[in-house]
């Protein structure tokens, strides 16, 4: 007999989906009972575009997690991504209620839905409304405001946002998959939880998470979210390139990337080859293995490239002595973290989720970070099943806690 359930991950991947259960206790690591991985289908560049196949995909990863760990599935956290992700800072100010001018949670609400509403149009989700910093009577640099005195209270916050539809359609994905939702979480933010270290948060870094459709950015700074984003490129770009430069079938380009890959072309001996049966000859023929890396570096360079416009466009070039954190199945590339330093010029490291026992095999790999982090961001807060149902007619609303829909949903439906 199955279970009581526990707490459930799902991450719903352009490449993969990846299904993750854990048991979480205070003041221990979290343990890692079950796993269960299937092929993506239905998805392009992180958007479900096949509810049907999408849905198939995560019942089999369900499943697999089910019959390893031996717990009932019925509820999981799911991350998001996509290019219609969309960050906002925006900044509210309200008068302090109390007549002791003492600051109140409902002073913190306002503050909070007061800078909320400037970032909701009707074709958006409020996915998460994450606290900056709050300024009182004109001081700066107030962490936590409540209990303290003052007469005007602004809050900082960021504001992540993602097109309706998009939301709906995952969500629906997950529901005919029989799952609810419990909360719905930015994929990088997810990630973070898993591989970035307070040090790195409070001096400034840029969590960069290369997945399969979409490269997923979010910049901490004083241990808050300063700035979100998603460019619609990832390693299936790399792929689709080697299969093109090969003339290759597709699949045979990806094995070809996760055996051979590398991110610098300069280090592979030019007489170096492997023979592969390509369309130009099925009986196989001697490829070099520089070219293959002078396409991967290529394509590379382009990724590290955006990724630098977005971390400068967001004012942040200079300003992060903590570099980059990268993450997800492409930042498994051999040499990743050199070229990354030399286009980028900073500090580069491959984040791997830490702190966790059990089946850990597997679980440690960056590919696998946002789906750790996402049982590590429930372990952060009580949650309870939320009905998909429930959350596709829900709207553009606020979230009061900054953590995500499930608690909010609790709070305002009826």
């Amino acid at each position: 007999m199955p279970r009581e359930q526990a707490t459930i991950a799902l991450d719903v991947g352009t490449t993969k989906i990846c299904t993750l259960i854990g048991e979480i206790e205070p003041g221990r690591p979290l343990n890692i009972v079950g796993v269960g991985t299937a092929e993506s289908r239905g998805m392009r560049k992180g958007v479900v575009v096949n509810i049907d196949e999408v849905a198939g995909a995560i019942s089999e990863a369900v499943e697999q997690c089910a019959r390893l760990s031996g717990y009932r599935i019925g509820s999981a956290f799911v991350g998001v991504t996509g290019a219609h992700i969309q960050g906002l800072n925006t900044r509210g100010v309200v008068a302090v209620s109390s007549t002791a001018n003492e600051i109140a949670h409902a002073d913190v609400d306002r503050a909070m839905e007061a800078a909320r509403v400037q970032a909701v149009s009707h074709d958006r989700e409020v996915l998460h409304v994450l606290p900056r910093g709050y300024t009182l009577d004109g001081q700066e640099g107030v962490r936590d405001p409540i209990g303290m005195s003052g007469h005007r209270l602004e809050a900082e916050m960021h504001i992540v946002t993602a097109a309706t539809t998009s939301v709906h359609n995952l969500v629906r994905a997950v529901k005919r998959a029989n799952i609810d939702i419990d909360d719905l979480v930015l994929q990088p933010l997810a990630s973070a939880e898993a591989v970035l270290t307070p040090a790195e948060r409070d001096l400034g870094v840029a969590l960069v998470d290369i997945g399969g459709g979409t490269t997923d950015i979010a910049i901490f700074h004083e241990q808050g979210v300063s700035h979100s984003a998603s460019i619609a490129v990832g390693g299936n770009h790399i792929t689709n390139d080697l299969a093109l430069g090969l003339r290759a079938p597709f699949a045979l380009a990806e094995d070809v990337k996760l055996r051979y890959g590398t991110a610098l072309a300069g280090d592979i001996d030019p007489g170096e080859a492997v023979e592969l049966k390509t369309f130009d000859n099925e009986e196989g023929e001697q490829v070099s293995k520089r070219l293959i890396a002078e396409i991967i570096e290529s394509r590379m360079q382009e990724i590290f490239a955006l990724i630098r416009r977005e971390i400068d466009r967001a004012g942040y070039l200079r300003l992060l002595p903590a570099g980059v954190v990268l993450t997800g199945g492409t930042a498994e590339l051999r040499d990743i973290r050199q070229l990354g330093r030399d286009v980028l010029s900073m500090p580069v490291r491959v984040g791997r989720p830490g702190h966790v026992v059990g089946l850990t095999e597997t679980v440690t790999r960056p590919a696998f970070a946002t789906s750790v982090g996402l049982l590590l961001w429930a372990g952060g807060r009580d949650a309870e099943p939320v009905s998909s149902a429930s959350l596709a007619g829900a709207g553009a609303q606020w979230r009061p806690n900054g953590r995500g829909v499930g608690r909010w949903l609790r709070e305002f439906l009826p």
